[in-house]
């Protein structure tokens, strides 16, 4: 087959669909739609076909939007493939109405609901509306989690007939390896990976941070990822008073990690969250918010915690359990939430449901 894959960034499309890509191209041609980037050069060389193709991944503008939809019919007349599959909003919709239209068939992927689901008005409606349209022709829209499945058949986007649950993007259990648990009863480190902004639940990491401390508790935070929002000076400010120590972005987080005792995301909303499976698969505790996306990466108070979204005290108290358990009590927590990324989330497991969903 001529496999056509349409995606907003480079990065996360080599980060957690290498695997599945890998899959698809032993017996299929694959072209890759996307904005050019620094890992598009390994895409190219896993034997896949790149097509540049800027968007903007945040805002909606009538007029860019109309032109990338125009981009992506032009795309397929040049591609001609046999299946389309999309990733996240703007491929999904633009992506989706271009292969409505064309007569192509195509397998939509929600990553995600993104800002626009949040809360209720003209956004929502808008992007609810931009959805049924696109989504109509679908030969089936694939799900990280339940509970966006729910949100999609609610607002009645889509049927449940034509959609699929996966276990998220799956978790390559090899490459994030079990590793030693550290070794110290002294100062704790909690780990946050991920895009510094509002709706990752950064302030309730911070104000939670502040609790402890103030309680007289020895801790400190690692913090990598990019500002997607303007926390610089924030961010600067706690590095000073010398209880965070931020990163940036890397291109390799096994190594943080492997340094921390614990992961924490207290995340507003997620697709699935891959930074609590590769933590977990590396045998670390994970605190994490009660919701969908989140909440099936742990087995609360066996592999980690569950906490409240946008709340600060609960992140506060579910970091006063973790700091509460014996060493063996945090390595045997790490250790279960290992066996449940082996048991559920394995990537190859995950790759093998997909390509059964997509009748490939």
């Amino acid at each position: 087959m001529n496999i056509l894959i349409i995606a907003n960034n480079d990065v996360g499309l080599y980060q957690f669909r290498r695997d599945l890509i890998k899959e698809l191209l032993k017996n299929n041609e694959v072209h890759i739609a996307l904005p050019y980037g620094e890992k598009v050069e390994d895409l190219v060389q896993m034997g896949c076909k790149f097509i540049d193709t800027p968007l903007e991944r945040r805002g909606m503008n009538p007029l860019k939007d109309m032109a990338l939809f125009k981009l992506y019919k032009k795309v397929l007349k040049e591609v001609s493939p046999d299946l389309v599959i999309t990733y996240t909003i703007k491929p999904n919709i633009y992506g989706g109405l271009a292969c409505k239209q064309a007569g192509v068939p195509y397998v939509v992927n929600i990553t995600g609901l993104g800002t626009a689901f949040q809360k209720d008005g003209l956004l929502k409606s808008f992007v609810v509306s931009l959805y049924k349209k696109a989504l109509k022709k679908a030969k089936v829209v694939l799900f990280e989690n339940e509970g966006n499945r729910q949100v999609f058949i609610e607002n009645h986007i889509i049927t449940e007939d034509r959609t699929h649950v996966l276990h998220g993007a799956g978790v390559n259990t090899d490459l994030y390896s079990l590793v030693p648990y550290p070794n110290h009863t002294d100062e704790v480190k909690f780990l946050f990976v991920g895009r510094v902004m509002k709706e990752k639940g950064v302030d309730e990491l911070f104000q939670a941070m502040q609790m402890l401390l103030k309680d007289g508790i020895a801790c400190h935070l690692d913090v990598v990822g990019w500002c997607e929002e303007d926390y610089t000076d924030v961010l600067n400010q706690y590095q000073a008073e010398g209880w965070l120590t931020n990163y940036g972005f890397q291109n390799d987080v096994k190594p943080f990690i492997e340094a921390c005792d614990c992961f924490v995301l207290p995340s507003w909303h997620e697709g699935m969250a891959n930074t609590n499976l590769e933590s977990a698969s590396s045998g670390r505790p994970v605190i994490t918010t009660n919701i969908h996306g989140c909440m099936e990466s742990v087995e609360d108070g066996v592999t980690g915690f569950l906490i409240e979204k946008q709340n600060a005290v609960s992140l506060y108290e579910g970091m006063k359990k973790f700091l509460a358990l014996s060493l063996d009590e945090r390595k045997a927590m790490g250790l279960a939430g290992r066996e449940r990324m082996v048991e559920i989330f394995d990537k190859k497991k995950v790759v093998e449901d997909t390509i059964k969903a997509m009748d490939i």
